[in-house]
């Protein structure tokens, strides 16, 4: 009798990723030669769109168009997957659904999905890195801080209608980057619908200093957020703080979050201190 299980490759092989965040890994790790298909509405890296066919969007799949890449691996992200999880389950396809909220929990799932694919030292090594860099904002922002530069209050809304404050991860980040998240009691909340502020007039009465808009892939419109009834005096829309930060570089719970979103959460909280301190906002 002939075996061939001794010499099966390490861990998956043909791979479908339902969200943005395992495709930019897998690439970053030189494994994406495994990845038989990805979202819809992934951008990271750009040319995982050229070379990989999209057959999910984020609470929808292409059931029959997955099943056709016979794939031994789906990964994909929160609860609001678990019906197509459900679906390519009951067809006899392995389904890992991650959850991760946290950016202790981004780190623990990268390393989960790096020793899948056989690459955990690799992944223990990038991952050190960018806790590496994490930490360097950390010491510059305290530096900054016994200085005499102040941390502002920073309103993240991740939806405009209605508003929804930002999830943990992005909190926690914006804290790390030397800003202070006007709703942190919601960011401890799991699901998109329990940060919604039912009363709009509660962030002006938080009066933030930034907002910053990254509307889940809707471009964010200051001139709409600064005409919004009875925000005229808020800090953020008198100084003219209001930016916006792609969801692909800060709503993906992945490498794209801790890399380039927190470099430009920081980017936008230095400023403001800079400014700050030069009196601008006086």
């Amino acid at each position: 009798m002939t075996t061939t299980w001794r010499d099966d490759p390490q861990g998956p092989q043909r791979i479908v990723c339902m969200t943005e965040e395992t495709t930019e890994w897998l690439y970053l790790l030189g494994q994406e030669h495994r990845i038989v298909g990805i979202s819809g509405y992934t951008v990271r890296p750009r040319r995982a769109r050229e070379e990989k066919p999209k057959v999910s969007a984020f609470t929808s799949a292409k059931i029959d168009k997955i099943l056709e890449l016979q794939p031994d691996c789906v990964l994909g992200f929160s609860d609001m997957q678990a019906d197509i999880a459900s679906a390519l389950v009951r067809h006899g396809v392995q389904v890992t659904i991650f959850n991760q909220r946290s950016v202790a929990e981004i780190f623990s799932t990268l390393y989960q999905v790096a020793t899948m694919v056989g690459q955990g030292p690799q992944g223990l090594e990038r991952i050190g890195a960018m806790q590496t860099q994490l930490c360097a904002i950390e010491a510059a922002v305290a530096q900054r801080v016994a200085a005499g530069a102040r941390r502002p209050k920073v309103y993240f809304e991740e939806w405009d209608e209605p508003p929804i404050s930002a999830i943990r991860w992005v909190s926690e980040l914006l804290g790390i980057a030397g800003g202070d998240d006007c709703f942190p009691e919601l960011a401890k909340e799991r699901a998109g619908k329990q940060r919604i502020i039912a009363d709009s007039m509660e962030i002006v009465r938080r009066n933030p200093d930034i907002v910053i808009g990254s509307w889940c892939g809707k471009k964010f419109r200051p001139e709409n957020v600064a005409a919004r009834a009875g925000w005229e005096n808020v800090n953020a829309v008198r100084h003219g703080q209001l930016f916006e930060i792609k969801s692909c570089d800060i709503l993906q719970p992945g490498p794209a979050a801790l890399t380039d979103g927190v470099a430009q959460l920081h980017a936008i909280v230095t400023r403001w201190m800079d400014a700050d301190q030069q009196g601008a906002f006086a």
